[in-house]
């Protein structure tokens, strides 16, 4: 069975990648690191908010109220 990327492994893909670029950034250009680090931190809590309250991980509000199974 194959694996298939889903849309949070592409969220959490998208903030190392943003972090790893304003990085990157503040090493190969003139913009100061801590500039550009916070402005890829901008991103990443862009991205975070989008996987949480645009795309969510339920489906409605009732999901919510669903009991779960203990883990022990």
């Amino acid at each position: 069975m194959a694996y298939t990327w889903q849309y949070y492994d592409l969220v959490l893909g998208g903030i190392l990648a943003s972090m790893v670029f304003g990085v990157s950034i503040g090493y190969l250009t003139a913009v100061s690191l801590s500039l550009s680090v916070i402005g890829a931190g901008f991103v990443a809590v862009a991205i975070i908010g989008h996987g949480l309250f645009v795309n969510g991980p339920v489906d409605e509000p009732s999901d919510l109220a669903n009991e779960v199974e203990t883990l022990n």
